[in-house]
């Protein structure tokens, strides 16, 4: 029997907080464990865990979808998850606690004081990184049901036989950067070795890595399409990967990480050269820049469509709150270029390209050369301080000086000077052209371009051609033209709601695994997490992706058709309730309803009934 302990929370605080709780209860009691169980709800903490219980617990399951403290579990084994795969999925989570709790055991038999040692549960403790409430539900459906049994067995040797550490992350920070994490844990395990994964997604980065933990490891390996520091882990065996290679190829990454040969130098001065070069580098930097550009761009949009709620001219009137909230929005869209540019430098040049990219980016605004001016001036300032940072060379006495006098005054210099008389009028033009063309576009026009993006939001499901289309559209949002990226959310909603209806007008053509998993592919689509497909993709890529390319593309047509125009990035469905955020409001859904049904039946066609399915 083992002691466990969990907190449950979730936004709301009243649903699912309860019901977890609830689940977790009656699965450890049916298993003969103790469970003690917090929840955190709508009118505060129920049933606070003493201090002296969590003292005595064997492991801490955390169902949050969000921020706990942790603090008071530093010295146990954690199992992260949500509100809802606790409800969905209790037997697992409870079996993985108990087995971490045993592992953690074994780990702690060698000291000599086991009672006083006062380190942490080792590489182990909270390597089961779980997503979000949304990250979290049928991206992940596959992966998890298959780990139930062997991921979580201790390896043939009583100890494991070494560690890792590894981070992920991607541009969004919503799906891959979680299904990677679990994809090399599992992958690690089945090696025999413990690992500590950190996840750097959309709320900021998790499970961090302690200097303790960097140290003791064998190697590292960062899976990421967005810039990922690499100084703290000098002296180590490094790898260096997309998060897309972390996740459909965990076993090789793991593989190749540990034949890594040991760095030459291992002292910490010593700069980290990565083993590989980073994939897709221009293409990772903007990406890394737009991810930081989003929060701009969500908010600048939603409040200027608030402001139009009290009238389209409402705003007109001085002092009035939609001439407030249309200034608010304006002064996020007025970040948004600089932003981009700025995190476009610094994934480039680290830190020291923060200042010559946020520079070049109110150039950029300033010489109407909107986001192509910014993505222009955020290559500048990173490559041009990169040059400068490795090419200049000071006395020892004044080397401090270089990151905060010589690289930012040089670097902004070259780069303001470029942006003035070289670079930023050309832009200018040609990204006044492209809006002109795509605010000219209707008929045939508008509905080929809709076709397109459609498409490419399907095909690879997250990708980077969909994240190819998805900044496009994001970035014409700066330039006051939004019906490409109307075209791309409800091209990116239909892959899992087609799939998710197809499951249970055509069961015969699935599992029951996937039919069960197509209820939380479809609270994914309605959120604009088009990640929600990619199971049902990764099983049968020949007949799922044609259909759902076919889908979105005719989603993207009707929408570019009909005029629709969308002021906000992401939300999905949520942000349909948003006066004047999408407008016009009847012909979205229809594209919406058109693109699933699109779907569906593309999948009723190409998909073909399983033996013995009921």
């Amino acid at each position: 029997m083992a002691k466990l302990v969990a907190v449950t929370a979730c936004p709301t605080g009243i649903a699912h907080t309860f019901m977890a709780a609830e689940a977790l209860r009656r699965v450890a009691d049916l298993k003969g464990h103790e469970l003690s169980v917090e929840s955190h709800g709508a009118e505060g903490v129920r049933t606070p865990l003493d201090e002296s219980v969590v003292a005595q617990a064997d492991a801490v399951i955390l169902a949050t979808d969000i921020t706990v403290d942790e603090s008071r579990f530093l010295d146990k084994p954690l199992v992260r998850t949500s509100t809802a795969a606790a409800i969905r999925d209790t037997e697992r989570i409870i079996d993985e606690a108990v087995a971490r709790a045993t592992l953690h055991r074994k780990t702690s038999e060698p000291a000599t004081a086991p009672v006083t040692d006062t380190h942490r549960a080792g590489p182990e403790s909270g390597t089961s990184r779980r997503p979000g409430p949304t990250e979290g539900l049928a991206p992940t459906e596959a992966p998890r049901r298959a780990d139930a049994t062997a991921p979580t067995r201790t390896p043939p040797s009583s100890t494991p036989t070494g560690t890792l550490v590894a981070v992920t992350a991607c541009p969004t920070g919503i799906a891959h950067t979680f299904m990677a994490a679990e994809a090399l844990t599992r992958a690690a395990r089945a090696r025999g070795y413990a690992i500590r994964v950190e996840t750097q997604g959309s709320v900021g980065a998790k499970n961090t890595l302690t200097s303790e933990e960097i140290a003791q490891a064998d190697a590292v390996i960062i899976g990421a399409d967005t810039h990922v520091s690499t100084e703290r882990f000098a002296g180590k065996r490094l790898l260096q990967t997309s998060v897309g290679e972390a996740l459909k190829q965990a076993d090789r990454v793991v593989e190749q990480a540990l034949a890594l040969p040991a760095p030459a130098s291992p002292s910490p001065a010593a700069p980290v050269t990565p083993t590989r070069a980073e994939p897709a580098g221009v293409y990772k930097h903007l990406l890394t820049g737009v991810s930081f550009m989003l929060p701009f761009v969500v908010a600048g949009g939603l409040l200027l469509a608030l402001s139009f709620v009290f009238g389209i001219d409402a705003y007109k009137e001085p002092g009035t709150l939609p001439a407030a909230l249309k200034g608010i929005g304006d002064a996020a869209f007025a970040l948004m270029v600089p932003a981009l540019a700025g995190y476009l430098a610094y994934s480039i040049a680290d830190r020291p390209g923060l200042a010559p990219g946020f520079i070049g980016g109110m150039l950029a605004n300033q010489l109407n050369a909107g986001f192509l001016g910014g993505i222009a001036a955020g290559f500048l300032a990173g490559y041009v301080t990169r040059t400068l940072r490795d090419r200049i060379r000071l006395p020892a006495n004044l080397e401090g000086l270089k990151p905060v006098l010589v690289l930012p005054l040089l670097s902004a210099l070259i780069v303001g000077l470029l942006m003035t008389y070289v670079i930023g009028a050309p832009v200018a033009g040609l990204m006044g052209a492209l809006t002109r063309f795509l605010h000219g576009l209707s008929g045939t026009n508008a509905v080929f371009l809709g076709l397109l993006l459609g498409a490419m939001m399907a095909v690879d499901t997250g990708g980077p051609i969909n994240k190819a289309a998805y900044a496009f559209g994001v970035g014409l949002l700066g330039s006051n033209t939004f019906t490409p990226m109307a075209a791309v959310m409800v091209a990116g909603m239909t892959p899992p709601l087609g799939i998710a209806l197809a499951t249970v007008v055509s069961k015969r053509r699935f599992t029951l695994q996937e039919r069960e998993a197509g209820k939380a592919a479809a609270v994914l689509g309605l959120a604009f997490i088009t990640e929600g497909a990619i199971p049902y993709a990764a099983r049968d890529p020949l007949r799922v992706i044609p259909a759902m390319a076919f889908g979105s593309a005719i989603a993207g047509a009707v929408s570019m058709g009909f005029g629709c125009t969308l002021r906000a990035p992401h939300g999905g469905v949520f942000v349909l309730a948003i006066p004047n955020a999408v407008q016009p409001l009847g012909p979205y859904v229809l594209a919406l309803v058109a693109g699933t049904l699109a779907t569906t039946l593309a999948l009723v066609v190409l998909k073909r009934p399983l033996p013995g399915a009921g």
